[in-house]
């Protein structure tokens, strides 16, 4: 029955504020809508440079499969290499192609030539994409060239077979056929979204009532602390289900992405990291005495999740200090169930590590927050 009132009065302040309702709604729609479209490594008109010393018919042909590719912009044509250097030097081009005299013949009798590929890679992202678009055409050129002219490339007597042909390599994308970005994008975004909402509107619950002194009439009620934190997790639980719920009706009806495992394992890791996440932002409201202080303490967290989740990058590219710090990151094991149910439609047996570690940290948290309640009794 107390608890009961309590949630009453939890959402009744939460619905007198006419801007939060309203957030957790537009928030997740706009972001689903907008941010995939922009925040994305399919990187397109990457300003090339071709220094063309054979002017024969192949390297013409090489040189129209760039300039054909929607990847590329050719800016220019030339036959000297520190013409084109220095387009990188002044920023006017990202790639410098360098096809070396003697390119078509090279290539009908060895079946092979080499082609020097100069990437400006201050931006290390686009100039790695870049060498590996171009890296894709120039495999393409090579396998028509040799299909067209019956050409057998010289290899190594260990790697040929005894058919006498060279071994053909067949690539499968396996989970992002298309390697599309959105693909990648868009449960990192739920995941995003998620931290944001029910970590930092937590953090700022506790705190906001010290400011305006209505804790001191909580404090002297017979409410226990842990009542008194339940009531105030549960909203968020709530909200964070149905910001997820929009998330994945946005990511059906827009991108037509849907989940290729069971949603409601989704729904099960979600309940925990929601629990967790918003258990951990009350602590952090209980320690702060401004909204001001919380608000910076909890961004800093945040984006220490982030950054160390496996979100954005890779947790095996980073160094073995820093891999052993992410096992106490709770969105770490969030992100390993999103992306193995959401894309690779994996199951409950597959993520018992993800779950103990989720449900130990909604039972850290929840506990954290009960103790670190300062009611004056």
């Amino acid at each position: 029955m107390i608890l009961k009132y309590l949630l009453e009065k939890e959402f009744k302040q939460f619905f007198r504020n006419r801007f939060l309702p309203k957030l957790v709604v537009v928030f997740p729609v706009m972001v689903m809508l907008v941010v995939p479209w922009i925040t994305t490594m399919d990187i397109k008109d990457i300003r090339v440079v071709i220094v063309d010393q054979d002017r024969s018919a192949s390297s013409k042909q090489l040189v129209r499969d760039i300039e054909a590719s929607t990847c590329f912009l050719l800016e220019d044509v030339t036959d000297r290499y520190e013409d084109a250097l220095r387009t990188i030097e002044y920023g006017t081009a990202d790639v410098i192609v360098e096809i070396p005299f003697g390119f078509e013949k090279d290539m009908i009798v060895k079946g092979a030539s080499p082609v020097q590929i100069s990437i400006n890679t201050v931006n290390g992202t686009k100039g790695t994409i870049g060498g590996s678009y171009l890296g894709h055409i120039l495999a393409n050129f090579t396998q028509r060239f040799l299909s067209e002219n019956n050409t057998v490339p010289i290899i190594s007597p260990d790697y040929q077979l005894s058919s006498g042909r060279m071994p053909e390599l067949f690539t499968q994308y396996r989970y992002n056929p298309f390697l599309d970005y959105k693909i990648y994008m868009i449960p990192a975004l739920m995941i995003i979204l998620l931290i944001v909402m029910c970590g930092f509107l937590p953090t700022l619950n506790i705190v906001s009532e010290k400011e305006r002194g209505t804790i001191e009439q909580m404090n002297v009620t017979p409410v226990s602390k842990f009542m008194f934190i339940l009531a105030k997790m549960i909203p968020y639980w709530l909200m964070g289900m149905l910001i997820l719920s929009i998330c994945i009706a946005l990511a059906y009806f827009v991108y037509g992405l849907y989940p290729k495992g069971n949603i409601l394992i989704i729904y099960l890791f979600s309940f925990l990291f929601v629990l967790a996440i918003s258990g951990f932002g009350l602590v952090v409201s209980n320690y702060s005495n401004t909204m001001q202080q919380a608000m910076f303490v909890m961004f800093f967290f945040i984006m220490i999740f982030q950054l160390m989740s496996g979100l954005l990058t890779p947790i095996r590219s980073m160094p073995d200090w820093a891999q052993w710090i992410t096992y106490f990151n709770p969105p770490r094991y969030f992100v390993q169930m999103m992306r193995l149910v959401y894309l690779k439609g994996g199951s409950l047996s597959d993520l018992m590590t993800e779950f103990v570690a989720l449900l130990g940290f909604v039972i850290f948290f929840g506990l954290w927050a009960v103790v670190s309640y300062r009611k004056r009794e």
